[in-house]
């Protein structure tokens, strides 16, 4: 008998091998447009010339085209990398209906809410966002939804995925307050966890099923009814034994914190991220700076949900309050300090396919458009680890490029409505 393993093998290299044939010879692309915006730099070149072959790019600049090439002209138009959301719940969304909303999910199986994780990310990637990085699903959904978007099933971004989010009993990362007889409690297996070595094991569990990165919640959060906001939910000694795990395996850690003293032992601990850090003082993010440690701000989120905060409980309007209240200053005091930042804007929480609202909500208060859109592009892939793919407009890259109206430094908005998504090399939107 054959054995199974070397026959998956066998087809996997036959399949492959045409596949990669044609990438080779596929038609060239050239792409032109009025603008580039070289996110290297952060400057803007006029006359802008990408030329695509298979699913990379072979050239940038004004090199002529290949023989048989097709080529698009954009006019009017800026190219730019493909965007990178570093903060996504691609399988869930919010609405204005906070008890449907927490509540819907929880009652659909889950084949169910495949479909709808489905249509989320084939909107995702229509506005441009051809790379996300997702931080929390249940039912190891986002995993079958990233599978499938792999092999060409359903239409969608590069997604990396976190699976559950790790936490404490009671923390954000846990379930609500539902009475145990009804709704049985998490664990270990969907992420929740007390003491370093249960949360040492919750991390190799996430990692066990197919984590791409390691998503924990270090405070409490806003949504969340039974927490205090800005208090830490894991000890240091938690923390240590998560990230020493999460890095041994070369996988990324995104620590969920509004506190500040939740964040700072977060980023001690040698966390790759702190996502929203909305009453971070200037010390923590100074730390920041000096660690590399990234500010994911997430300011969409903030915005969100303190315009639903009518419509929350009172425990939870109050905490969505003050967070908006408080990330302006948190974000502003980043920008001057040098804090690294990249862009990320918990969708899910707003609906998806609005996520470079993100770049206008960065730059009305203070932000340089060039800089907004370097922390949605460079600075993202440098984040989740994927520089050496995607990020900038080079030759060898993956061939993820968006372009949108005007010169897009004049108007960083434009980047709501691109006219012009591809992602590795295939066309998802065209003028």
């Amino acid at each position: 008998m054959r054995h199974p393993i070397r026959v998956a093998i066998a087809l996997a290299a036959a399949m492959l091998g045409p596949a990669a044939h044609a990438a080779e010879t596929a038609q060239p692309i050239v792409l032109k447009a009025a603008y580039l915006f070289d996110s290297k730099s952060g400057k803007l070149t006029n006359g802008g010339s990408v030329i695509v072959q298979g699913d990379k790019i072979l050239s940038v600049g004004s090199a002529g085209a290949p023989a048989g090439a097709k080529t698009i002209d954009l006019g009017d138009a800026t190219l730019l990398p493909g965007f990178i959301d570093a903060h996504t719940h691609i399988t869930m969304e919010m609405h204005d209906d906070f008890f449907r909303d927490f509540h819907t999910d929880i009652y659909r199986f889950p084949t169910e809410q495949a479909f709808y994780g489905a249509l989320y990310a084939k909107r995702t990637l229509e506005a441009g966002f051809t790379t996300i990085r997702n931080v929390g699903a249940g039912e190891f959904v986002d995993i079958g939804l990233r599978n499938a978007i792999n092999a060409g099933l359903t239409p969608g971004p590069r997604i990396l995925t976190a699976i559950h989010g790790i936490g404490s009993t009671g923390g954000h990362c846990d379930n609500g307050p539902f009475p145990p007889d009804r709704v049985v409690p998490a664990g270990i297996l969907e992420g929740v966890c007390n003491g370093p070595e249960e949360c040492r094991a919750a991390v190799r569990t996430q990692l066990k099923y197919g984590a791409d990165a390691i998503k924990i919640c270090a405070s409490g959060g806003v949504l969340s009814e039974a927490d205090p906001v800005d208090v830490p939910q894991l000890t240091p000694e938690e923390l240590r034994a998560i990230v020493s795990e999460a890095h041994a395996w070369k996988r990324k850690v995104a620590a969920h914190a509004h506190g500040d003293l939740a964040a700072r032992q977060a980023v001690e601990a040698g966390v790759d991220s702190i996502e929203h850090g909305s009453f971070m003082t200037e010390e923590t993010l100074k730390l920041m700076k000096t660690k590399g440690t990234y500010l994911v701000p997430t300011r969409l989120a903030v915005y969100t949900v303190n315009q639903k905060a009518g419509g929350y409980p009172p425990a939870i309007a109050a905490k969505a309050r003050a967070a908006w209240q408080a990330h302006e200053t948190m974000f502003r005091t980043a920008l001057r300090v040098g804090t690294p930042i990249a862009f990320g804007t918990d969708s899910g929480v707003s609906v998806h396919g609005i996520n470079a609202k993100e770049f206008g909500l960065m730059t009305d208060i203070g932000m340089q458009p060039a800089a907004a859109l370097i922390s949605g592009t460079r600075e993202g892939a440098k984040l989740l680890g994927i520089d050496a793919e995607v990020g900038t407009l080079e030759p060898g890259k993956f061939a993820d490029i968006v372009a949108v109206k005007g010169n897009v430094l004049s108007d960083i908005k434009s980047t709501e409505k691109p006219v012009f998504v591809m992602k590795h090399g295939q066309v998802v939107v065209a003028p």
